[in-house]
């Protein structure tokens, strides 16, 4: 049903019968403890309900944010090591300039801590509460020193830093709390999706796709088609994203259907809240442990890419300018020859200066790539 009441009810009958088991009575003698009278006192489902959802979400919140750390760690850990590895950056998915590997991880580690900082941030109005509002944020049968006294004494049990709502209408009636959260969850999963794209492109192949990375192994391809290896666990990143975009479509229609004094659908809501907390934390640890963890590259592969690429150009452009460069990318794409042999076959550089000027690391830092041979000239 509608606003949590029948989930609402069902605690307080549970926690009635517990306690005359407690005291020796009758499960059912409701003349000594009440599920209404007693156990839902100065209380109403639409400030308990809430107040428990805005709980719950920061206990699974905590959870996903060290989880989403410890990738974060091994992200720039793979920064690191592949930090000395070559490769060809792809615009438009055409070649483009070098770039390391390293580069490409420690990117990916930099959107992760947006992330991690959007979804912290999230969370501030989930500390306001409403309990004591009782029926429509009034506090209607509600004594006011039961009002200060509970928000106390839930932030110490939970030991969150819980506080009192400053207007009680305004929590009751509004749910843009949970749709902030749920907004910074989807734009998690859809960078995460993003990188999850990205390492599967890199790791096609074997033989005839890219092969830029090896991912580990987990499980075999095919039922027909003997020895094939997918990328099983980015392909579960892409779904979870999938999911989470669908339960923040549905987190945005529940919170969007309140009407007047109280939204009643804070059940989906909440359900799908949950949910999406749940399946990125378990997916996020599965990822980095049955995935990012045991990536490598493929360097012989990788630095055949840059020998091979016409890209290379805009490097020496700045040494021979653009005529020049665009007429020996031109011969290279016609003839297959790398644009290294060529430009010492026409007579353009010498082989010193093309070492220096296509030097991984001079071609993968800010500037010109072999600047001092400008100043020679």
């Amino acid at each position: 049903g509608g606003a949590g009441t029948s989930m609402n009810m069902n605690a307080n009958e549970v926690i009635a019968n517990r306690a005359l088991e407690l005291l020796g009575m009758e499960k059912g003698d409701y003349h000594y403890i009440s599920p209404n009278s007693h156990v839902n006192m100065a209380q109403s489902t639409n400030d308990a309900f809430p107040t428990a959802i805005h709980i719950a979400t920061l206990n699974a919140l905590e959870g996903l944010l060290q989880t989403m750390g410890y990738m974060h760690d091994v992200f720039e850990l793979k920064a690191e090591q592949f930090d000395h590895v070559i490769k060809m950056g792809r615009t438009h998915l055409q070649d483009a300039v070098p770039i390391r590997l390293g580069q490409e991880f420690k990117a990916y580690s930099r959107v992760l801590e947006r992330d991690m900082k959007r979804i912290q941030q999230s969370r501030q109005h989930l500390y306001e509460v409403n309990m004591g509002a009782t029926a429509v944020g009034t506090g209607l049968n509600a004594d006011p020193e039961y009002i200060e006294a509970v928000v106390k004494h839930l932030a110490a049990i939970s030991e969150l830093p819980l506080v009192g709502a400053e207007d009680l209408v305004d929590a009751t009636q509004n749910t843009d709390a949970y749709t902030e959260v749920s907004a910074a969850l989807k734009v998690c999963m859809m960078n995460m999706s993003k990188i999850a794209n990205d390492l599967r492109l890199m790791a096609s192949g074997p033989r005839v796709g890219l092969a830029e990375i090896m991912l580990p192994a987990r499980q075999p391809g095919s039922s027909i088609m003997p020895g094939k290896v997918n990328p099983v666990m980015p392909e579960v990143i892409n779904q979870i994203a999938f999911q989470v975009i669908g339960n923040d479509h549905t987190i945005c229609l529940a919170s969007e259907a309140g009407q007047l004094e109280l939204n009643v659908m804070e059940p989906v809501l909440v359900f799908n809240l949950l949910q999406s907390i749940s399946i990125m934390n378990n997916g996020f640890r599965a990822f980095t442990d049955n995935c990012l963890k045991g990536i490598e590259a493929n360097e012989d592969r990788l630095k055949e890419y840059v020998e091979k690429s016409v890209g290379i150009i805009t490097a020496v452009n700045p040494h021979i300018g653009y005529e020049a460069a665009a007429r020996v990318a031109k011969e290279a794409i016609a003839t297959g020859q790398s644009v290294r042999e060529l430009c010492v076959k026409n007579g353009v550089l010498s082989q010193e200066d093309l070492e220096l000027i296509l030097d991984p690391f001079e071609m993968t830092h800010p500037g010109i790539a072999g600047a001092t041979l400008l100043k020679k000239n």
